[in-house]
């Protein structure tokens, strides 16, 4: 069950280890995100006069606690989680109870363990929720998430002003030229994927106005640098090759940026989300070349003008669908990479995978987060390139460079996506 604790505002450094009490926030923290969300919603908030509203006009959460003796059809909002062994639960703040899902009606994404689900249904004589109709909790829009919010850093680059806001905003509808190159699997022990990179660095050397930003994603190796690893003088050394690259296209040293982001079995401390960024013994060759290149986190946010995009590099689409407890329904979508995205944005979550298939950092769970919702999420996965636009949010994902030759452009003013692919 999740408990209760006082909330204090971190002014130091949080630590990497967490205690016990740590990992029972990071739930709670989630699920409360999603409640806080959920209670705003039309259809989930109880009218303040009864007296014209009817049953179907508002859906009133019930607690799971409060189920006891309750009965007819109720709504239960928690987190699905698995107490024993092929009996699954949802937990909310005041209790557990055991749930059906055999017959139930689901929405697009989906449903893992950890994930927190709106279920209807009714507790049956035996103790058990039989779930009618389950859905991930509905989605508020950002504008929406913003306004309430006045005043709260979500970014970290500070509150900015509302007159500042409008004076970004204008800049940006005019910052027509923009455009951002995102490459995931840039393997540069591989001479194919190097020769191939080449190309794609010449072609964008060569027209009339230069990417602004180069996003290279992991992972940078094609083997995985684990404990078995032993070539981290090989990988330092190429990617002083990858630097020299880079310099030898005067326009792109000169007006491009590049941005690194590491990949799930790149080199650092732990396979634990958020990952940081790669270690410098590996990068000082190419700073040499590329004074100005950015190394950051996975995740990482970027902010263009008043425009928010998160880049995120995993293999997640494979995980999900192996860690799905239902079969997602196919009603509205067959596509496992839109059912990807419903889930991350509804969950408020780059990462809703059980801890026990993708570890997370108890004290950093907080840099997954996709609350307030951000205008473009950018999910790099070794699964084949798609673009999604879903409830105005833009998603996609560049595809893998190196095994299928494919990386993506995006224009930010117009948040168009290009998914580019080499011939041949």
């Amino acid at each position: 069950m999740l408990g209760f604790s006082m909330h204090n505002r971190h002014t130091g450094r949080l630590a990497v280890h967490g205690e016990a009490g740590d990992k029972a926030s990071l739930y709670r923290d989630r699920y409360q995100v999603l409640l806080q969300r959920l209670a705003r919603d039309k259809y989930f908030s109880k009218p303040a006069f009864d007296t014209v509203a009817t049953e179907d006009s508002s859906c009133e959460i019930t607690s799971i606690q409060s189920l006891i003796g309750c009965t007819g059809r109720r709504w239960i909002m928690g987190v699905i989680s698995q107490l024993e062994e092929r009996q699954f639960y949802l937990e909310d703040l005041t209790g557990a109870v055991p749930i059906d899902l055999s017959n139930a009606k689901i929405t697009s994404g989906f449903f893992v363990e950890n994930t927190v689900i709106v279920a209807e249904g009714e507790l049956l004589s035996n103790g058990i929720f039989q779930v009618n109709t389950c859905g991930f909790p509905p989605l508020e829009d950002r504008e929406a998430s913003v306004s309430l919010l006045m005043g709260l850093d979500f970014f970290g680059g500070g509150v900015i002003p509302s007159e500042e806001a409008l004076r970004l905003s204008s800049l940006e509808k005019k910052a027509v030229n923009d455009m951002f190159v995102i490459l995931s699997d840039v393997w540069l022990d591989n001479p194919e994927t190097m020769e191939k990179l080449a190309v794609v660095l010449d072609g964008y050397d060569s027209v009339e106005v230069v990417p602004s930003l180069f996003v290279l994603m992991g992972n940078f190796c094609s083997r995985p640098c684990n404990l078995a690893f032993n070539s981290f003088e090989e990988l330092r050394f190429q990617f002083g090759k990858l630097g020299e690259m880079i310099a030898a296209r005067s326009r792109l040293k000169e007006h491009s940026r590049f941005l690194f982001v590491p990949g799930p079995d790149d080199a650092g401390p732990s396979k634990a989300l958020p990952r940081c960024a790669l270690p410098k013994y590996l990068i000082e060759e190419l700073q040499k070349h590329i004074p100005n290149a950015i190394f950051v986190s996975n995740p990482c946010r970027v902010k263009f003008y008043t425009q928010e995009i998160v880049f995120f590099r995993q293999d997640l689409l494979y995980r999900m669908r192996r860690s799905c407890l239902i079969p997602p329904t196919t009603e509205e979508t067959s596509d496992p990479f839109e059912h990807l995205v419903a889930t991350i944005t509804h969950q408020s979550h780059l990462c809703p995978l059980p801890l026990t298939v993708q570890p997370i950092i108890w004290n950093y769970d907080h840099c997954l987060r996709l609350y307030p919702t951000p205008h473009t999420i950018v999910l790099g996965d070794k699964s084949e390139q798609k673009a999604f636009k879903y409830t105005g949010i833009t998603c996609f994902n560049p595809g893998s460079f190196a095994n299928d030759s494919t990386f993506a452009a995006y224009r930010p003013c117009t948040k168009e996506v290009e998914l580019s692919a080499l011939e041949g």
